[in-house]
């Protein structure tokens, strides 16, 4: 237990570094979480899509193995930097770091983390983002927050995805959702969205671009302010 929690200060630590150097260029990160196959990667295609106008995205990506996800945030013309955790079933604030280094920053408004599919390790680890954004697909059943309460309490928004197949899984009951997620406590909003048919996309990046305007309010981008420039695995 000591050295869990020792694990987790010195990750707070770098997490901590992390915001600061976020801060320092205005960018504003959001932590994307979900069990495997909720959409994660289909929610970012779409976003990247729907706020290209808006802001200047970058993404990264961690997944235990491969680049495909990362592949196709590219094939949408955004940095997107893949981090490969072998055998880790999330990503930390050190990886986040290192990846930073590939990304310049000050080219840079929202910056999207999808973290590894799991819906318990990654709720322990802050990455250093300012908002943490969890996923329930419609595929995986409406008890699951009441399951897995760690990563939706910690969460600032709750996204039902894959809406579109409410209409063949009738199991799946969004008011029985919204009560599990209330019964966690706090005032987090819960969206419906379906990246296939648009159906709430648009109500999700006006809620990001809000975000981004009030986290710009207090920290403002500054154009001169270098951004890292160590390379590590990347490509556009």
């Amino acid at each position: 237990m000591t050295v869990h929690e020792h694990l987790l200060a010195a990750n707070d630590h770098v997490a901590a570094h992390v915001r600061e150097h976020l801060d320092a260029n205005g960018v504003l990160a959001v932590n994307i979480m979900s069990s495997p196959g909720s959409g994660k990667t289909r929610l970012l295609e779409a976003t990247i899509e729907a706020l290209r106008p808006h802001a200047r995205i970058a993404v990264i990506e961690g997944d235990l193995e491969t680049e495909n996800d990362a592949d196709r945030i590219r094939r949408h013309g955004v940095r997107a930097v893949q981090i490969t955790t072998g055998v880790t079933c999330h990503l930390d604030a050190t990886m986040v770091h290192d990846a930073l280094h590939a990304i310049p920053l000050k080219d840079v408004d929202l910056l999207f983390i999808e973290n590894v599919g799991n819906l318990v390790c990654p709720a322990d680890f802050d990455v250093g983002a300012h908002l943490s954004v969890v996923l329930l697909s419609v595929t995986e059943g409406d008890d699951k927050p009441e399951k897995y309460p760690v990563i939706f309490r910690g969460a600032d928004m709750v996204l039902v995805s894959k809406t579109d197949l409410l209409a063949f899984i009738t199991e799946f009951d969004v008011g029985l959702a919204r009560a599990c997620v209330g019964r966690l406590g706090g005032t987090r909003p819960l969206l419906e969205v379906s990246a296939k048919t648009g159906q709430g996309i648009g109500d999700w990046t006006d809620w990001v671009l809000k975000q981004l305007a009030a986290r710009r309010a207090t920290h403002p981008k500054h154009e001169h302010v270098p951004s890292h420039s160590h390379a590590v695995q990347e490509a556009i």
